[in-house]
């Protein structure tokens, strides 16, 4: 897929369309944090079986961000209903997708919210729900290209996978002193070696 620079919605939607077909993005409120409005696909979508070459493209180049996943809506509705949490504060969410927890820090009163995610589009999807929440976020691709101190690094589904432990290992090294805490001792126990989970 091309490089893209900051997407609108209309270069957004047909970005989804190639690859997922007559999928169509929807400006939508969230069931469990209704002060937020997010581009997400179509909640009726798929309206049939999708052929093999369209399940092909989906797996191949997964718009992940096209969903508001529900440890996304937690951790936001639990930012917003504490915001002493980031008030003040420089938060980094990473695995941004949509920008559902970014958003949430920035409404919640952070000093500054970067919207980290590997997916260049996902970036973009997090730009445009950003502005029509009229929040402002930065955005970085890459987890280590970002500089200065962080306050918190908050960080919803993307450890489901043990592969991806290795990332709680980079952000005790960058940020020193971090406090990871997790829902699930058991899976996590192995990969964590200080600091304390609950």
């Amino acid at each position: 897929m091309a490089e893209l620079a900051h997407f609108g919605v209309e270069a957004l939607q047909r970005v989804v369309r190639d690859i997922i077909p007559n999928g169509t993005l929807v400006s939508q409120r969230l069931n469990d944090v209704p002060e937020i409005a997010l581009y997400l696909i179509d909640e009726s979508y798929p309206q049939y079986a999708l052929d093999d070459d369209a399940i092909q493209r989906i797996m191949t180049q997964p718009l992940y961000w096209v969903f508001c996943w529900a440890s996304g809506q937690v951790l936001a509705r639990l930012l917003l209903d504490h915001p002493e949490l980031v008030k003040g504060k420089r938060v980094v969410d990473f695995g941004a997708g949509s920008g559902v927890v970014a958003i949430a820090a920035a409404m919640a009163g952070a000093r500054e919210v970067v919207a980290c995610d590997l997916d260049p589009i996902a970036l973009d999807a997090c730009r445009i729900n950003a502005e029509i929440n009229d929040v402002q976020l930065v955005t970085h691709q890459d987890f280590n290209s970002i500089q200065g101190d962080i306050d918190i690094i908050v960080v919803a589904d993307v450890l489901y996978d043990r592969n991806n432990m290795p990332w709680v290992a980079q952000f005790r090294a960058r940020f020193n002193g971090i406090n990871c805490r997790f829902t699930n001792k058991r899976f996590f126990s192995g990969a964590l070696s200080r600091g304390r989970t609950r």
